[in-house]
Parts: C-alpha cells; sequence; structure tokens
C-alpha cells in the first residue's frame, strides 16, 4: 500500500472513529473501565448524611470539629490492545475485511482512551509476537497505531492465541486493561480449548480482560453456488467443496455452532466480557452489548 492511501485512509478512520468515541462511547467507556480503586483527595467539613468511617480524626481534633476525609477513583488506565495481525484476518465476503474491523475497533477503543487521559498500547500477534507498541498517550501516537495496523505485514500467517495470551501475562507486569481481538481462528481447536482457557483465566486474573470477536458470514453459512475452490489463509491449503451438497453446508454451519459454543464457554469459565461481530454489521452496536455488560 503505498503511502499516500494509508494516509488517506488513517485520516478516513480518525474522523470515524474519534467522532464516535467522543459523541457515543464517552461514558460509556468511562463506566465500563473502571479505575484501579479510589484515592485519597481532600478533606472537607462534616457534612449532614457523610459517612463517620470517612472522619479524618487528627484534622477533627485540631479544628476541635468533624472533617472528613475525600476520595475519588484513580482513573488513569494502561489499556493494551492484543490484536490478531494473522492471515485469517485477511478475509471477507461482504462489505470489509475482518482486517478493517479490527482496526477500527482499535482506534475507537484507543480515542476513547486518550478522551479518558489513559495510555494506550498494543501487541501484535500471529503463532508469534509481531510487534510490542509501549503504552503511551497522544494523538499522535494513536495516529502510529492505526497505520501499523493498516499497513503491517506479520512474519506468519499462522495463529495461537494462547501464546499470545502467555505472553501478555508475563510481559505487562502491572494489572491493565486489555482488549483481545481475534477472529479466534485456533487450529486443533480440540487440543487447544483448556489450554487457551486456562490461559485466558489466569491473564484475566492478573489483568481486566474483554474481547472482540471479528467473524465473516461465510464462517458460519455456506452459499449454494456450486463448486467452490477455497484457500486456507493461514496454511495456503487449497481444495475444491461442492456448495451443493446441503449435507456439507450443514456440516459447515454446525462446525462453527459447535466451536463458538465452546469459545463462549471458555470466555464464561475465565470470566472474561466478551462481544462478536460479522464483517458486514454495525460494529458499534457490538461495543455496546460489550459496555452494557460491565456497567
Amino acid at each position: 500500500m503505498e503511502t499516500s492511501e494509508i494516509l488517506k485512509k488513517v485520516r478516513k478512520i480518525e474522523i470515524k472513529t474519534r467522532g464516535l468515541s467522543q459523541n457515543i462511547f464517552a461514558g460509556q467507556y468511562h463506566s465500563a473501565f473502571k479505575g484501579h480503586g479510589m484515592a485519597f483527595s481532600e478533606v472537607r467539613e462534616y457534612q449532614f448524611g457523610d459517612d463517620v468511617r470517612d472522619i479524618d480524626w487528627n484534622v477533627t481534633a485540631r479544628f476541635n470539629h468533624p472533617f472528613v476525609k475525600v476520595f475519588e477513583e484513580e482513573r488513569e488506565l494502561t489499556v493494551m490492545l492484543l490484536v490478531d495481525v494473522s492471515g485469517s484476518l485477511d478475509f471477507g465476503t461482504k462489505k470489509t475485511t475482518k482486517r478493517e474491523i479490527a482496526t477500527e475497533i482499535a482506534a475507537t477503543l484507543a480515542f476513547s482512551a486518550i478522551q479518558n487521559n489513559d495510555k494506550i498500547g498494543v501487541i501484535f500477534f500471529s503463532d508469534r509476537i509481531e510487534k510490542y507498541i509501549p503504552p503511551k498517550k497522544g494523538r499522535k501516537h494513536i495516529l502510529y497505531i492505526i497505520r501499523e495496523m493498516l499497513d503491517f505485514e506479520p512474519q506468519s500467517r499462522r495463529t495461537d492465541v494462547t501464546m499470545a495470551i502467555e505472553y501478555l501475562t508475563r510481559m505487562m507486569k502491572r494489572r491493565c486493561t486489555v482488549c483481545l481481538v481475534s477472529d479466534f481462528y485456533i487450529p486443533n481447536a480440540d487440543k487447544e480449548d483448556a489450554h487457551f482457557e486456562h490461559a485466558l483465566t489466569i491473564a484475566n486474573h492478573k489483568h481486566d480482560i474483554v474481547a472482540v470477536q471479528v467473524y465473516d458470514q461465510r464462517a458460519k453459512t455456506l452459499p449454494n453456488i456450486g463448486l467452490m475452490k477455497i484457500r486456507d489463509a493461514e496454511t495456503g491449503h487449497e481444495m475444491y467443496i461442492d456448495t451443493s451438497s446441503a449435507k456439507l453446508r450443514h456440516a459447515h454451519t454446525m462446525y462453527w455452532m459447535e466451536r463458538n459454543s465452546m469459545l463462549k464457554q471458555a470466555f464464561a469459565k475465565s470470566g472474561v466480557d466478551w462481544t462478536s461481530v460479522a464483517t458486514d454489521e454495525d460494529y458499534v452496536r457490538a461495543m455496546m452489548r460489550l459496555f452494557a455488560q460491565r456497567s
């Protein structure tokens, strides 16, 4: 992609996602991603209805009438975006690709973060850690993140979500808020599901994790268009399938439903709030659902 084209796309995404973060997500983001606790702010004279447990006895004794401590939320957060950049994210049969949807979601969260004076960082992953961008504040930092997401070429096209989660647990020493964005394509899922759930549970105990699944409708249902050549975006393997077979289409849908049921179970057991959005859907609604779960 040429530099001028990238800059145009970055600007377009900035205008859209910054507007969303300011006009739609502002309050929801603040209530969904809470601070680390309460910090002492000041003292003031006791007023009727104040909790007696908040009385500052030292100040009260000095002035000979009651004063109470005032606390405020420790708001500043470190937000990490854990973003899948594997080959399967380049797929999309409708308006856009999974990667483009993931980029807009990440950008919206990033602009929401800086509006709340939070730091934002990114970890790109495939079946390895592709890039780590340390948490910082500011518009220039976010534009850099968006540009990287649009133009980043991973070394590998395969996926290992579990590895990425384990890396996050080791790498981030202090508690942070994490948004994991992926299609959750997990090769050898029957063997990896327990490992994935275990890693997610440990990570969510240390950090505050939410997840966004991006998918294409063709992962759920196949069209009846006869013989079709398909290619695995991660392995490069190609094969022909006969989509006129009702049995094949049914098996394809059942596999999707089974995989999503197992994914839903893993999120529930690990205590991770999540939402999903298709490439032909409005991701704003999906994000509002996610925020509502946590408010």
